[in-house]
């Protein structure tokens, strides 16, 4: 598998090792505040960085997974458990700064994810979901592990959106790199600037409450098998006695249809005497008869 070029050199992989051992300090202080033991802080600030790319990597069968073979990423979730057991009062408190550092860990995931999959031959959907995973695969499991809701669902503000479109983008980069119109680069800055992106995507939905649309709020429901889809009005003109002012209103809303009803039955049946054949008259009366039908019904 070729290199990624978010880990083509040790300032990006600088930047992950900070990424993952933040992602831990975030998954830790989640057991802190359920008040669970030292245990639980190793588990969830482990599965929190890495839970998403062992996802990644099964799913792949690229075994054994980064998240227990690699020795620099599983010795810094597990010191960022560590950590939060004596700082989780600091972290607690900040609040911007971590959720800066969160969103550059989802950036830095979903690009890398995506190139991990797009290298291993998948297709570029299949590369996008697997970004995905990467990039959410960690909190979704460490929300389910300790009984949340998971945070893809439970925040209302853009978080999964900006990974999705990080990755849609990381695919657009690293085709062109294979249909030889980037060097490696471009590639490089192309993929510094999608983890930029996401950033500020995820920073801005925070700051000014940007989130998506719901469900749209109707107080009316329309159902074929209501009563005012099945009322069928005044086909004859001649129906009601011209005393009632309802019957008049209900002949007079229905008027329109009764015509064109009338008027299609009059041309059919004038098109039938032309021919002599029984096919073509019995054809001609069922259309009309439905033509009637559907004019009536309306």
């Amino acid at each position: 598998m070729e290199e990624l070029a978010l880990e083509s050199n040790a300032f990006f992989m600088g930047i992950e090792y900070l990424a993952v051992f933040c992602s831990g300090l975030m998954g830790g202080l989640c057991a802190v505040r359920k008040n669970y033991d030292l245990f639980a802080m190793l588990i969830t600030a482990w599965l929190t960085a890495l839970g998403g790319g062992i996802i990644r990597d099964v799913m792949l069968g690229s075994l054994p997974p980064v998240g227990i073979s690699d020795r620099g990423f599983v010795l810094t979730a597990l010191v960022s458990g560590l950590a939060i057991a004596v700082i989780h009062p600091e972290v607690d408190k900040l609040r911007w700064s971590m959720l800066t550092i969160d969103a550059l860990a989802v950036g830095l995931f979903a690009v890398n994810g995506t190139s991990k999959a797009l290298d291993l031959g998948t297709s570029g959907m299949t590369a996008v979901f697997m970004g995905m995973f990467t990039a959410l695969g960690g909190g979704l499991v460490r929300d389910m592990l300790l009984n949340d809701v998971p945070m893809i669902i439970r925040d209302k503000h853009l978080y999964a959106v900006p990974s999705a479109v990080g990755c849609v983008l990381t695919v657009f980069v690293c085709r062109g790199v294979q249909w030889k119109m980037l060097d490696f680069t471009a590639e490089v800055v192309l993929d510094c600037a999608i983890v930029v992106l996401v950033v500020v995507m995820r920073l801005l939905s925070v700051k000014f409450s940007i989130m998506l649309p719901g469900a749209v709020k109707r107080h009316n429901t329309y159902l074929p098998s209501e009563s005012r889809y099945l009322k069928r009005p005044v086909i004859h003109p001649d129906a009601h006695d011209g005393g009632d002012g309802q019957n008049c209103r209900q002949c007079s809303e229905y008027r329109p249809q009764t015509y064109f009803g009338f008027l299609g039955i009059h041309w059919f049946s004038s098109f039938s005497f032309i021919t002599t054949a029984r096919q073509r008259n019995v054809l001609v009366y069922t259309q009309f008869a439905l033509l009637d039908l559907v004019f009536t019904s309306l």
